[in-house]
């Protein structure tokens, strides 16, 4: 038996005719046995060359890298863990076993390979770069982690933490998405350095940078309304209080300067202002209600942790004898001397 029989490796694919046997066969040759991919209706011979380098390939059944992986674990997967990669060969096989020592110890639910440990050259250009640190920067300033690369498409986790996360992105979102998820569930995640590779000659990419990053972007700041309200409302308010002050400060140049008034401009800039404050107030109160949300949530899951292990609850409550005694019964006394004062 292989150490590896509990893990599935998850290839989503689409026309990667030119890559995917080798990604198949590194995987095979590192030990696992159980190589799904899943392909999103290929148009070249993608799934014909995956199954003849021995992966099991089944066709998902919408569109889409996201829908992609979450039908694959949802209904194909029965492995416990799931060391999803792309079929690319930008990634590499050795880093398997890095990827799968968290899970594989305990000490974590989902792992995420650092594609900027050991960036070749050419794997990444100038533009993508940026946009990934970017994305970065803005994921650690709005969600308060820092996991280095939530982009990258090289993960490993358990499958029962990826059914608790709620994923709805059906396109390159997906990895940004597990991200948010991840910390909106307190899903314990660990960062390992990674290879990242030049895509082989011949094999183009799926990704269009421009219109995927503002997808990306688009995500995080949708995500944050619920995970991080004082910043998602706040930007907002932040923004319109802005624009209304700059409004305000022209008509009043305006006027000062020649005389002339902007009644239409100034009304606009009063009502930017006010709506600004307004959504500055709710980011607040919704912060503090996410906030008391948090601490109900922690203070269930340690009462059920001591339900489980038969610790006593942090609240200090007495047994149910402590409490009969407190009612007028004191500890040594009998039935016999309690009937004997009632016939008295």
């Amino acid at each position: 038996m292989s150490e590896y029989d509990d893990v599935c490796v998850l290839l989503p694919t689409m026309n990667e005719a030119e890559t995917v046997a080798r990604v198949v066969e590194d995987f095979r040759d590192a030990g696992f046995e159980e190589v799904l991919v899943i392909d999103g209706g290929s148009t070249d011979e993608t799934q014909s060359i995956a199954r003849e380098a021995g992966a099991r390939v089944v066709e998902q059944s919408g569109r889409g890298k996201g829908q992609a992986v979450r039908e694959a674990v949802r209904d194909h997967v029965d492995a416990s863990y799931v060391l999803m990669a792309d079929a690319d060969a930008t990634y590499d096989a050795a880093d398997a076993d890095a990827m799968l020592e968290p899970l594989l110890a305990g000490d974590a639910d989902h792992v995420i390979g650092n594609r900027f440990a050991d960036m070749r050259p050419g794997a990444m250009t100038r533009l993508n770069q940026i946009g990934n640190r970017l994305i970065n920067v803005a994921f650690r300033a709005i969600h308060r982690e820092g996991y280095r690369d939530i982009l990258s498409g090289y993960r490993a986790f358990t499958r029962e933490s990826f059914l608790r996360l709620h994923l709805t992105a059906d396109g390159f979102g997906i990895e940004t998405e597990m991200a948010v998820e991840c910390v909106k569930n307190r899903v314990s995640v660990a960062v390992v350095p990674i290879t990242y590779r030049e895509r082989p000659g011949g094999s183009a990419t799926n990704l269009h940078p421009v219109r995927d990053g503002g997808v990306i972007f688009l995500e995080l700041y949708r995500k944050a309304k619920t995970n991080n309200p004082l910043f998602y409302f706040g930007s907002a308010g932040v923004a319109s209080t802005a624009a209304g002050a700059a409004m305000g400060a022209f008509v009043l140049y305006r006027y000062l300067a020649f005389g002339i008034s902007h009644e239409v401009i100034a009304v606009g800039a009063v009502g930017a202002v006010i709506l600004g404050i307004q959504l500055l107030v709710f980011g607040v109160l919704a912060d503090m209600i996410h906030s008391l949300h948090r601490e109900q949530i922690e203070r269930y899951e340690r009462a059920v942790d001591a339900g489980t292990t038969g610790r006593p609850s942090e609240t200090g409550g007495r047994d149910a004898g402590e409490d009969r005694g407190s009612e007028g019964h004191g500890p040594d006394s009998t039935p016999h001397e309690e009937a004997g004062e009632a016939d008295d």
